[in-house]
């Protein structure tokens, strides 16, 4: 989601970024979830930031990257011996996603928010407006437009598809950013053989909105939120076991306080080993110039149970 707020506000936000963020502490969960480390990343390419959607490799030493004006970067890590903390990263430069007919996205419908990438390497990307799904070999061919959803005419402005993820039977699911109301749950849709499907619904707490997804090596749905405060950013990230297509298990894995992170807005679940879980989240700094690219990672202790979404 592009953010646009006033002035007032974003100088006031600045103002308490200054006085608040050079005394915030390391971030603590709020259950399972272990504060590994926070990367950020900076370029002086006139494409770089606004980074909404986030894939990471089985090894965790890959990754993609899309943005909110349409642009996709890839590159890898580099990460502590001991640790396994990004200590550094190269990427290839910012390029801009095609679309149907093999030209650049205009920048009126850019906005690409959503990010999954199937085991066969096909990227697929959610759009915010209009709403839509692409899908391509490569980021540097000709996209396919994947089906419509009856669902779409539902969507709100600027409060789309903002999350994407697939699952090991090669499924797409999608979310909205918003319900429509504070008290209803949010709608996750299935793409299967062409047809999309209202699968399930999750619980809405309180003003966090829905931003990233994925499906982790243990096969549960892993959800990050965001909240803006007035000021700053909160972020949340909820595990679910689908089993049956029923969400079970609700838990909240971590839940920072403001000015712990930037705007995260892309999520990626991967193991470093069996056993351990990690989620690595990237932030998108609206082009602003107080904000920052962050990859911000936690570890979650826990042993791997690959039940859910394939059941």
């Amino acid at each position: 989601m592009r953010i646009r707020r006033r002035s007032a506000v974003i100088v006031a936000g600045l103002a308490c970024l200054l006085a608040v963020s050079a005394c915030a502490g390391s971030p603590e969960a709020t259950a399972s979830a272990r504060y590994i480390g926070t990367y950020t990343w900076s370029d002086s390419h006139d494409r770089f930031g606004g980074f909404s959607g986030l894939e990471v490799s089985d090894d965790g030493l890959q990754f993609t990257a899309i943005s909110d004006r349409g642009s996709i970067v890839m590159g890898h890590f580099t990460r502590a011996a001991t640790s396994g903390r990004i200590t550094g990263l190269a990427a290839s430069p910012v390029e801009k996603l095609l679309d149907e007919t093999g030209t650049r996205i205009h920048p009126d419908i850019d906005d690409a928010e959503g990010l999954a990438i199937g085991a066969d390497g096909r990227l697929y990307v959610s759009f915010e407006g209009p709403p839509r799904i692409h899908a391509s070999e490569r980021y540097d061919l000709p996209a396919t437009v994947l089906p419509r959803g009856s669902f779409y005419p539902q969507l709100q402005n600027n409060s789309g598809m903002e999350a994407l993820a697939i699952d090991d039977r090669g499924r797409l699911l999608t979310l909205p950013e918003r319900s429509g109301q504070i008290t209803r749950p949010f709608p996750v849709w299935r793409l299967e053989n062409g047809t999309w499907s209202h699968v399930f619904d999750l619980p809405r707490r309180g003003g966090y909105l829905a931003v990233g997804a994925d499906i982790g090596p243990d096969g549960r749905f892993y959800l990050l939120e965001r909240e803006f405060t007035g000021y700053a950013f909160r972020s949340r990230v909820r595990r679910f076991d689908i089993a049956g297509d029923v969400p079970r298990n609700e838990a909240t894995l971590l839940e920072s306080t403001p000015f712990e992170h930037d705007n995260l807005e892309g999520l990626a679940v991967w193991s470093p080993e069996p056993g351990r879980i990690r989620l690595t989240m990237i932030s998108d700094d609206n082009f602003k110039f107080f904000q920052k690219t962050q990859l911000v990672e936690y570890e979650l202790p826990e042993s791997l149970d690959p039940r859910a979404l394939s059941q």
